[in-house]
């Protein structure tokens, strides 16, 4: 009987530290999700922080192709064709013409020149400043050989006035031609050493266009990069402080939760 009392007893005991213990349990289980729910929480906001930051990497990516495709199509290849050099050709060859056949080849050489140049002008905007004061004057250079034809038919028509005055043994008057037609000689050497200065001129005012506006693209190029590091710089310290606010976001909210 003693024995049976004792073992009643014991199991009695044995139902009551289960039953308290059942509310721990119990308690530590319900617990554990609200630890999960933080710890889901927490990694919900970094993935959030993380896809903005890649979001804004990409911008800046893009943004950066972009302006690298700007600087490339600014850039165009080097041309090293010495445009000025047709135009002093066309008038040497003009001011070297003692006959129209002669004029007549030198204007060809100069219409010639002057086609190639026009389809250039579509083809090398780098120089096209040098390219239209090349144009102008090759055309200028046609219309004074049109005007040397003129000028040497007047010499010879003046040359065979003063041979019949030679030969009627008028003089006077062969020597007043004789003179005049130096006199026209000499003017229009004279004219057409100032054509060779002129294109001189022109060429290097051209030169010097074209090399200022090089000048101007290179700056627009550099202003653009420059726009863009500093762009790019603003993202990431805005991606890096939304990555930080989110980051600190999480323990506040972990704290008012333990507190409730």
């Amino acid at each position: 009987m003693k024995d049976i009392a004792i073992q009643g007893a014991a199991h009695a005991a044995a139902q009551q530290s289960a039953s308290r213990e059942a509310p721990v349990e119990a308690e530590t289980e319900a617990a554990a999700p609200v630890e999960m729910d933080e710890e889901g929480g927490f990694s919900s906001l970094l993935s959030q922080g993380e896809e903005e930051a890649k979001t804004l990497v990409e911008m800046i990516q893009e943004a950066q192709e972009k302006a690298e495709a700007q600087r490339e199509a600014l850039k165009l290849p080097k041309n090293s064709t010495r445009y000025g050099d047709a135009p002093l050709e066309a008038y040497a060859r003009l001011a070297r013409a003692r006959s129209t056949a002669q004029v007549n080849s030198a204007t060809g050489y100069a219409r010639r020149r002057l086609a190639q140049f026009k389809t250039a002008l579509h083809t090398d905007s780098e120089n096209s400043a040098r390219i239209k004061a090349a144009i102008s004057q090759l055309q200028k250079a046609v219309n004074r050989g049109e005007r040397k034809k003129k000028e040497l038919n007047q010499e010879r028509l003046t040359e065979l006035r003063r041979a019949k005055a030679a030969k009627e043994e008028e003089k006077e008057k062969e020597k007043l031609l004789r003179q005049e037609i130096r006199r026209r000689k000499s003017q229009r050497m004279v004219r057409e050493s100032g054509y060779l200065r002129e294109a001189e001129v022109s060429d290097r005012l051209a030169a010097h266009l074209t090399a200022t506006q090089m000048e101007l693209r290179q700056q627009a190029q550099s202003l653009t990069a420059s726009t863009t590091a500093s762009v790019e710089a603003a993202a990431q310290q805005y991606a890096a402080a939304g990555a930080s606010a989110a980051a600190s976001a999480v323990p506040m909210e972990a704290g008012f939760s333990g507190q409730a």
